[in-house]
């Protein structure tokens, strides 16, 4: 079964879009990508995302119009890819998250948009869709959902592995010998970001290759202030999202204790703030193994940070297991649109917090009658080629 998969994640820079053939066997998957590709948003469309984010208030009317406008980028390039492959059997769309609500340590709801209609009118398959809510209902977190893909690439590894991306918000998933855990960090690129953009430091809107970080320095007070976020004590299962940090909150804490900083040493110390609180995670954990996944991935400071923080930690790119850097995310909801046709529950209870497993998403047919697969009981493992 061809397995379309698309997403716009927590930096909201474009689509992220890959294709994979999967065949089973008695519960072990194979699954060969055909195809994977990052298409941009147009300027005026990302603009106009940005704009409606949390904190800044918006209508009703501007979240119908992005959802409609978004499901219509998400449609064109899910078109293309489509018949660059040759077609494909589904579609699994996550769309763009624009709030998850968490009140009291608990998800209580989550908004992605990005109308499926959309993309099943132009592909002419079933789309899968709205991947989240399900597992909140079970009581969990609804992220990090790429906790199933790496419960089944760390799968087999001796002691305790760990896998993390590094996208707007980090998350990270950890196997070992007592089970699986996953929950989200805090801010990888979120905070970066916003304050490169706001400050109009890069038109990417992003810190290409740490060139402003690197002609700053760590403001060791202001880290610290960041760093006594309640977040970072609070037990995992948890998540978060830029509800929580945004540029408003970069703001509060300059002002509070370094009024008029320099943008560079800003960007420098909200870099670091990546580093200390993943590596910290990580040491907690008893990690061994650590593969990095996203964005973050391309920020050398980022990488040789986590490397001279955890010198007894092998810490490899993703690539290493089969999910190259980049397309993880899209490869792990090809993988849940797959799973969902089949009847296949998607979500680890240990790594949302959720009561019991959960076959996630809502089905839009396709341009004729829907007709799935026999189900599969489940899946034992995976090999990606």
């Amino acid at each position: 079964m061809r397995v379309l998969g698309l997403l716009s994640g927590t930096s909201h820079d474009g689509i992220d879009v890959t294709v994979v053939d999967f065949d089973e066997s008695d519960g072990a998957l194979r699954g060969t990508v055909l195809h994977e590709d990052s298409v941009p948003y147009d300027p005026e469309l990302r603009a106009r995302l940005v704009a409606a984010l949390p904190p800044a208030p918006t209508t009703l009317a501007e979240v119908c119009e992005l959802d409609t406008l978004i499901g219509q980028a998400f449609a064109e390039v899910a078109a293309t890819t489509s018949e660059a492959v040759g077609g494909v059997d589904a579609v699994c769309t996550h769309g763009q998250t624009v709030f998850h609500w968490v009140a009291d340590g608990h998800a209580l709801g989550t908004l992605q948009i990005g109308q499926p209609a959309w993309i099943a009118e132009r592909v002419g398959a079933p789309v899968v869709s709205d991947v989240r809510i399900r597992d909140i209902t079970a009581g969990g977190h609804g992220a990090p959902l790429v906790s199933f893909l790496d419960e089944l690439l760390l799968r087999g590894r001796a002691g305790v592995s760990a896998a993390v991306n590094l996208g707007g918000i980090a998350n990270m998933t950890v196997v070992g010998p007592d089970g699986l855990t996953a929950y989200d960090i805090g801010p990888a690129n979120a905070l970066v970001d916003a304050v490169v953009v706001a400050e109009g430091l890069d038109a990417r809107g992003y810190d290409a290759d740490a060139a402003i970080a690197r002609t700053g320095t760590v403001d060791e007070v202001l880290l610290a202030e960041l760093l006594a976020d309640p977040y970072y004590a609070q037990p995992a299962p948890k998540s978060t999202g830029k509800e929580h940090f945004h540029l408003d909150y970069v703001r509060a804490h300059v002002d509070r204790v370094r009024p008029g900083i320099p943008p560079a040493d800003l960007v420098r110390t909200l870099t670091e703030l990546t580093v200390r609180t993943v590596a910290q995670d990580v040491r907690d954990a008893g990690i061994g193994f650590l593969a990095v996944s996203g964005g973050g991935c391309h920020n050398p400071l980022i990488m040789q940070g986590l490397r001279d923080a955890l010198p007894e930690v092998e810490v490899v790119l993703a690539d290493e297991l089969g999910a190259p850097v980049d397309r993880k995310e899209a490869i792990l909801f090809a993988l849940i649109g797959w799973c969902t046709m089949n009847g296949v529950a998607a979500v680890t209870p240990g790594g949302t917090g959720a009561r019991e497993p959960r076959i996630l998403g809502t089905i839009t047919p396709g341009a004729g009658p829907l007709r799935m697969p026999e189900p599969v009981d489940r899946v034992r493992s995976l090999t990606l080629r």
